[in-house]
């Protein structure tokens, strides 16, 4: 079974670009993270896509650089593009979580991933965020005599895994080797 990834503590220039305080930009941190860009520039990019974005019933709100990107959205997409990153969907409809944010799951380059409720940047394998986004839950089924899948084993009280976070796709820069699993 994979191990937990290693993680470095990098706001991505934000406290250098003067903002303080607690903000949900993870979007904007992970990908001036990812390509090296100024916390501030990618700030205002992903501000302006955000005001040109209409509000609908699911939205509810004004989406912001600041306290959420909808990352679903377009004119997000060719922003992304532009900067000369491709989609790599890990989970589709029905699939199941196939790829986890644990070591050696995830392919070597500059990534940024995205997972669930959150955004971090992934680069060779180590994890560049203001926090450890890694979720590990102990989790205990019944022992009914099933067979055992890989990562599970039985001790006292049952069949014992550990889930790890799913992450649903990741962002990698055109032409990297890493865009071959696309």
């Amino acid at each position: 079974m994979s191990g937990r990834m290693r993680v470095v503590f990098d706001d991505g220039g934000r406290a250098a670009a003067g903002f303080a305080g607690r903000a949900g930009d993870c979007v904007t941190r992970s990908i001036a993270i990812a390509t090296g860009l100024p916390y501030l520039e990618v700030y205002e990019a992903l501000s302006a896509g955000c005001r040109e974005q209409r509000v609908t019933k699911r939205s509810r709100r004004r989406a912001s650089a600041r306290s959420g990107v909808d990352t679903r959205r377009k004119w997000f997409r060719d922003y992304m593009a532009s900067l000369g990153f491709q989609w790599v969907p890990t989970m589709r409809i029905g699939s199941g979580c196939q790829v986890h944010l644990v070591d050696g799951e995830l392919p070597a380059g500059r990534l940024i991933v995205a997972l669930s409720k959150h955004y971090t940047a992934v680069i060779d394998g180590v994890i560049h965020d203001t926090h450890d986004p890694q979720r590990e839950v102990h989790c205990i089924a019944p022992n009914r005599g099933q067979a055992l899948r890989a990562g599970e084993w039985i001790n006292a009280n049952g069949v014992c895994s550990i889930s790890r976070r799913c992450v649903y796709g990741y962002w990698v820069v055109r032409g990297d080797p890493c865009d071959a699993a696309a």
